[in-house]
């Protein structure tokens, strides 16, 4: 008699621990589950930073380029600007020496010549 009475007990014991397992293997699997949606979403959100870092460097290199080509091509006028009055200067300069030199060159020529006729 005594297996009788122990019997139900080993019987509903067996019921809990195996409820008891299965609600164990049920948190695992939703723990498993919830980890992987989690790693999932950490990188989604991995890439988009990385999307929006990109894209941010994207947009300042991009700039950093305008601003250059603006500023070569500012600074190439200037220096043509200047180059082309130096330039105009420089002409300007010799136009006049070449004139001063031949008006002198005259002047010495007929002083020469004149002296040459004895006129002076």
């Amino acid at each position: 008699m005594h297996i009788r009475k122990t019997g139900p007990f080993l019987l509903a014991a067996s019921l809990v621990f195996g409820s008891v397992a299965a609600s164990f293997a049920q948190d695992a699997t939703q723990d498993l589950k919830k980890a992987g949606t989690e790693t999932k979403n950490a990188a989604k959100d991995t890439g988009k930073a990385v999307e929006k870092g990109t894209k941010k460097t994207y947009d300042a290199t991009a700039s950093g380029t305008k601003k250059a080509y603006d500023k070569t091509a500012s600074g190439t006028e200037k220096a043509y600007d200047k180059t082309a009055e130096g330039t105009k200067k420089a002409y300007h300069k010799t136009a006049t020496g070449t004139k001063d030199a031949a008006d002198k060159t005259a002047d010495a020529t007929k002083k020469a010549a004149d002296k040459v006729d004895g006129k002076n």
